[in-house]
């Protein structure tokens, strides 16, 4: 029996071993590695014709120099859906509501857009610094007020979806007892 509803969000470890280990490594383990055969089996086929279909369906809206990005986000969508339908197995721990993965994820593709807005289009990503017609005096401030929000932008937005997942498991948590 728990003693609060929040230990439920607790990190738990099994005889000193993280689960968040062993709960982020076990999806790769259900998906088979394709094999040089002519014929593959059937759920290497499935797979293979999800993920041609999932990424056509990701690239369409993207032009071409936006399909680049096409393998780490069709990773990070399988690997996060797998966590995810694995968390909706009883008794088992999911990941994704502890703010240590969200901000593991967050961070490095925040990081990662704003390096190449800067390195790819440096005067677009600076001019969003400093809105247009802003009075003269106010632009220094503008400025600094305007690149603390670009650097608390991604630890904003991982405790807000931890805060939003810890909301409606606590909900399901209160609901079911």
């Amino acid at each position: 029996m728990a003693l609060n509803f929040f230990d439920q969000f607790l990190s738990p470890t099994h005889l000193g071993i993280p689960l968040i280990l062993i709960a982020m490594i076990f999806p790769w383990i259900l998906y088979p590695s394709p094999t040089n055969r002519w014929l593959n089996n059937r759920l290497v086929t499935l797979q293979g014709q999800f993920f041609n279909r999932f990424t056509q369906q990701l690239l369409l809206p993207l032009n071409q120099g936006g399909h680049k990005w096409a393998l780490i986000l069709m990773s990070l969508m399988v690997f996060l859906l797998s966590i995810n339908m694995l968390g909706l197995l009883p008794y088992t721990f999911t990941p994704t509501s502890q703010l240590s993965l969200n901000m593991g994820f967050a961070v490095p593709f925040w990081l990662a857009t704003v390096i190449i807005g800067m390195r790819n289009q440096p005067t677009a990503a600076l001019g969003h610094l400093l809105p247009e017609g802003t009075p003269v005096p106010l632009i220094p401030v503008l400025i600094i007020i305007e690149t603390i929000s670009l650097f608390i932008r991604p630890i904003a937005l991982g405790v807000r979806l931890t805060a939003n997942l810890t909301a409606g498991h606590l909900l399901i948590q209160l609901i079911a007892t």
